[in-house]
C-alpha cells in the first residue's frame, strides 16, 4: 500500500475528501516524527511503537573493494508490532484438506 492507496482508502471510509485525507496523514505522519525525533516512544496499543534507538559504532566491509571500513554510530528508528498485530499475521483463513 502506498500513501495514495491510504489517502483513497480513508477518503472513502470517511467520507471526506482526499485532500483532507491527505491532511490528517500528513498532520500524523508529522507528529510521529516530532515525537521520536525528540527521544520520545509513539506507541499504538495493539498495533505497534516506534522508538528512537542508538546504533553504535562499527566495523564493516566495502561490497566492492571487501576493503574494512569505519561504520559511525548513529541513531535509527526501530519499530516493533503490537501482541494484536503480530496475532493477526498468523491467523490461519481455514484449513485445507
Amino acid at each position: 500500500m502506498t500513501k495514495t492507496d491510504l489517502v483513497d482508502k480513508l477518503a472513502k471510509d470517511l467520507e471526506i475528501t482526499k485532500s483532507k485525507a491527505n491532511a490528517a496523514i500528513d498532520l500524523a505522519l508529522a507528529s510521529i516524527k516530532e515525537s521520536v525525533c525528540a527521544g520520545e516512544a509513539v506507541t499504538f496499543i495493539g498495533f505497534g511503537s516506534f522508538r528512537m534507538v542508538q546504533r553504535a559504532a562499527r566495523e564493516g566491509r566495502a561490497p566492492l573493494t571487501g576493503k574494512k571500513i569505519k561504520i559511525p554510530a548513529k541513531k535509527a528508528v526501530k519499530f516493533t508490532a503490537g501482541k494484536a498485530f503480530k496475532e493477526s499475521l498468523n491467523i490461519k483463513k481455514g484449513k485445507k484438506k
